[in-house]
């Protein structure tokens, strides 16, 4: 098995603080930032970063779905973490300045592929799909808190 890895960034017009607190708002900002390959979202505790527990099912392609089950920490103040208990994929959103009132948006998931041929396919194809749909989010999010 390969790691397999997936990036999408965006700069966002507003402060550090105000994206952060979007992104880590599991409770109003996410339903309103994702996008339709995201189905019945749901936060199961928490609401606000760290401690949050949260569902969707991700579709990924038509025929390729993924229920999430992700516990969310914020080790840092301007990182929020996803770790999918149903399986070893884990996301990372970053926050950084970029200029005065913008912020850098870095979104990167990683998981443990599959193997032989499955596995190569899902290393080529998967992290540019991924990203194409993190890329719906980011815009939204930039919607949201511009």
């Amino acid at each position: 098995m390969a790691q397999v890895t997936a990036t999408a960034e965006k700069t966002v017009p507003a402060p550090v603080d105000a994206v952060i607190a979007a992104v880590a708002d599991y409770a109003t900002t996410r339903p309103k930032i994702l996008t339709e390959q995201y189905t019945d979202y749901a936060v199961l505790t928490g609401g606000q970063g760290d401690g949050t527990s949260a569902t969707w099912k991700l579709h990924a392609t038509k025929k390729r779905t993924r229920h999430v089950k992700a516990e969310v920490t914020q080790p840092t103040p301007e990182t929020v973490v996803e770790k999918d208990l149903n399986s070893s994929m884990v996301t990372t959103w970053r926050v950084a300045p970029a200029g005065e009132g913008a912020s850098l948006v870095t979104i990167t998931t990683t998981w443990n592929g599959a193997g032989g041929i499955g596995g190569f396919f899902e290393k080529t194809f998967a992290p540019k799909g991924l990203a194409r749909i993190y890329g719906g989010v980011l815009d939204n999010l930039a919607g949201t808190v511009s």
